[in-house]
């Protein structure tokens, strides 16, 4: 397996299963970076930031509102179904960093403005910070982190070797169809929420994510199906969830798909298991406000609670770190990142066929 060496290599296309145990240790480098990244104040909170974004946030789902108003009985309600896709993504992004303490004072603020924002787009937040921190603490960790589980995409050979019936077809061509599914993810999202918060023993605030959710769906969907005409209010929540599941979908699959997948067993220091997983999107600023961050991937895993504003100066001081040691730090276009993930889908998707076609399963058999 080649990995890019330094800030500036080609980003790589990771082995499906990379032995990940032979990465020299790197004991100190996070104590290092970390001291570098608070003395230079990157750790602090940037409420003016956040403020801005939540007043642009509350005037473009404002805009989304009149324009539906006003629009009345047209097919030009479409545009609004996407609009308001969009707005659900970014408000997604903002959840996400609530959930890592990044926009508040304090923890218990956080979680609270996290939860009605989670909430607001007809996620559930306890479900869904249970699963992103067990990501955070394993990322693309064979059997602990869970966004390598199977949902209807198989990251794992074994996995897709397991693949029947329909799943099986979508398997072996999961490559090329992943970014068409996607279009499923906001129903996905919306199922997962549900089902955790009706069927989980011990859920923290169960009632209270019932209950935004269900305001959350009585008003969205229920005024939609009010105002429109049938066949036209299904149009537009259809346009409005694939919208909302192709942004969410599309602005996390690149940070982690195609990266090293670690041993269940390997042990790594946090610095090499959080650096040689990620892989950052080039673009700048217009990236981050596109990616609400995500594009510096590495970063945010390093520091989950550093703000959005300061990530980019972290990015300096990490690449130029990993420079000087010597230590991969993949960085690509969000295109060429795509293609990267579909490659690796499709790799993966091999251990689908018939196992006496498919020389990565046999490989896996024999390790």
């Amino acid at each position: 397996m080649t990995l890019a060496v330094g800030p500036r290599a080609a980003p790589p296309v990771a082995e499906p299963y990379a032995d990940a145990r032979s990465f020299p240790p790197m004991a100190k480098a996070y104590l290092q970076v970390s001291q570098v990244a608070r003395e230079t104040g990157l750790l602090r909170r940037t409420p003016w930031f956040y403020l801005l974004v939540g007043g642009g946030l509350a005037l473009a789902f404002g805009g989304c509102v009149t324009a539906f108003v006003l629009l009345g009985h047209s097919w030009l309600q479409l545009l609004v179904a996407g609009a308001l896709g969009i707005v659900f993504t970014q408000i997604a992004f903002v959840a996400h960093e609530a959930a890592h303490r990044q926009i508040l004072s304090s923890g218990p603020a956080n979680d609270r403005l996290a939860r009605i924002l989670a909430g607001a787009v007809g996620m559930s937040y306890s479900w869904w910070d249970s699963k992103h921190s067990r990501h955070h603490g394993n990322p693309n960790r064979v059997a602990k982190d869970p966004d390598l589980a199977i949902d209807t995409i198989s990251f794992l050979a074994e996995d897709a070797a397991t693949a029947r019936g329909l799943r099986r077809l979508i398997t072996r061509r999961q490559g090329w169809l992943f970014f068409p599914l996607l279009t499923l993810e906001g129903l996905n999202l919306h199922f997962h929420g549900f089902k955790h918060l009706l069927t989980t023993r011990k859920v923290k605030h169960r009632w209270t994510e019932l209950g935004i959710l269900v305001v959350r769906f009585a008003i969205v969907p229920g005024a939609v199906f009010w105002f429109l005409p049938l066949g036209m209010a299904f149009a537009f929540m259809g346009v409005q969830l694939a919208v909302f599941g192709v942004y969410m979908g599309a602005s996390f699959a690149p940070n982690h798909k195609g990266m090293p997948v670690i041993a269940k067993d390997a042990k790594l220091d946090f610095f090499s298991k959080q650096v040689r997983t990620s892989r950052n999107i080039s673009g700048g600023w217009w990236m981050t406000a596109l990616m609400g961050g995500l594009n510096h991937q590495i970063e945010h895993h390093l520091f989950p609670s550093m703000p959005r504003p300061h990530l980019a100066k972290a990015r300096e001081i990490v690449r130029d770190y990993c420079s000087s040691h010597n230590i991969p730090y993949t960085e690509t276009s969000l295109w060429r990142s795509y293609g990267i993930v579909i490659q690796y889908l499709n790799r993966v998707g091999l251990a689908a066929r018939d196992p006496f076609d498919c020389p990565l399963a046999a490989q896996m058999r024999r390790a």
